[in-house]
């Protein structure tokens, strides 16, 4: 018997559920497409639907989504000191660059010329060394010398070379510098310069120069030339021990010098030659009877011994 498409709907729901009456089955198989539910129904008995693991999955899900971070308000003191750590590397920047100190200097047989940041010029003399600060020159034109310098200073605020032994300081003005193992000599060729050492202060006049050893003056007199010896090549010396004359051979040229059986109390009044090493010795040599060897390595012996 036909039925309405609703009912048989209903119908064949009872009946895939086995809640289907035998009245109702009786009206079902009166059905000519009866024969087509049973293949479907049995083909579908095969069918099988795989178990869900509620627990598993959610687990999976949550593993795979990223957590989502809370936005955090700026805290005002963080940036405070982010600020104040700028600020220091500024300052550290700052300090670093203008307390980078700049200096010369020469080595054996060598001397340099060169100018300050003021237009100052320096000439420094063999083994000797100028240090100073390029940033800061024009606040405090100081330098400190290692050695001997020669120095034409343009007029301007307090020019002040300091050294192991004393300090010299001007306005304006040219003069030279020695500074070297207890030896403090000062000659001022122009102007006037100011001369500190220990609790002492000498105002020096142009054509005048002082000798000052460990800490005692020993000469206070008139220079002898409008200019220091040793920018026309040579080395003069005025009642210094014989080992102060010594190193500054060695300094004016490549050679070491071996002294034996000489007497450490003999000094030295005179001048020797930068330009040949003979006469050099002969200079220094002859006037204290002493004897020189030049060997063969460039190596130099003075003996107090009257045979060669």
């Amino acid at each position: 018997m036909n039925t309405s498409k609703m009912e048989k709907d209903h119908l064949l729901h009872k009946w895939l559920n086995n809640e289907a009456t035998a009245e109702e089955l009786e009206k079902l198989k009166s059905d000519p497409e009866y024969a087509s539910y049973v293949q479907i129904a049995d083909a579908s008995t095969g069918f099988e639907v795989a178990d869900m693991d509620s627990e598993a999955n959610f687990e999976a899900i949550s593993n795979k989504i990223k957590p989502v971070r809370p936005l955090k308000t700026p805290n005002i003191f963080s940036i405070v000191w982010k600020v104040a750590a700028v600020f220091a590397l500024l300052l550290v920047g700052y300090y670093y660059t203008t307390t980078l100190d700049t200096s010369v200097k020469t080595e054996i047989a060598q001397t340099e010329t060169f100018s300050l940041p003021d237009g100052s010029e320096v000439v420094l003399n063999a083994g000797s060394k100028i240090t100073y600060n390029k940033t800061n020159w024009a606040n405090s034109r100081e330098l400190s010398l290692d050695g001997e310098a020669y120095f034409k200073v343009t007029k301007g605020s307090k020019f002040s070379v300091k050294t192991a032994e004393g300090t010299v300081s001007v306005l304006g003005t040219q003069f030279n510098v020695s500074a070297r193992n207890g030896l403090f000599t000062v000659a001022c060729f122009e102007g006037l310069v100011s001369v500190a050492f220990n609790d002492t202060l000498l105002k020096l006049p142009a054509g005048k120069k002082v000798q000052i050893e460990n800490g005692k003056l020993m000469v206070n007199e008139a220079t002898e030339t409008q200019l220091p010896v040793w920018l026309q090549h040579e080395s003069r010396f005025e009642n210094i021990p014989l080992q102060m004359v010594v190193k500054e051979l060695e300094r004016q040229y490549p050679i070491h010098v071996a002294m034996k059986n000489v007497d450490s109390a003999k000094r030295f009044t005179g001048t020797f030659t930068h330009k040949n090493l003979e006469l050099a010795l002969k200079s220094i040599c002859e006037p204290l009877q002493l004897h020189y060897k030049i060997n063969n390595n460039g190596a130099v012996t003075i003996d107090a011994k009257n045979s060669k």
